[in-house]
């Protein structure tokens, strides 16, 4: 089923407002994930809306990732520092896909095993 770009905007302002869910739009319309969040993202084009601003329900993103994230912490900070926490998290990523995290800095740095297996 084809919309017109007045219907793909009353979609995605629907979903974004919250009249409907995501799932309750995806069944009512019968569209995909991502054709639904291209519908979204073409809302907040039209009513001005930044569509790549951090989205203010990010603590439900942290809660499913099993995370203990300070979302506000993260806005606070600076381009510069949140690129410094974008790298430090991705080396953090690889150590622990290599087994080891790393504790303090400097002198007082402290590696540590995750476990003993090789993952090679």
């Amino acid at each position: 089923m084809r919309f017109t770009r007045e219907e793909r905007i009353n979609i995605g302002r629907q979903v974004y407002t919250k009249e409907l869910t995501r799932n309750e739009a995806m069944e009512k319309y019968k569209i995909g994930r991502s054709l639904l969040d291209y519908y979204i993202q073409d809302y907040k084009l039209s009513a001005g809306i930044p569509v790549g601003e951090l989205s203010k329900d990010l603590t439900s993103y942290a809660k499913m990732a099993g995370k203990d994230m300070d979302i506000e912490a993260y806005r606070a900070m600076s381009k510069e520092e949140l690129i410094n926490e974008l790298i430090r998290a991705k080396a953090n990523e690889l150590r622990a896909k290599k087994g080891y995290e790393v504790k303090g800095d400097g002198a007082n740095k402290e590696f540590i095993i995750l476990n003993n297996k090789n993952s090679k």
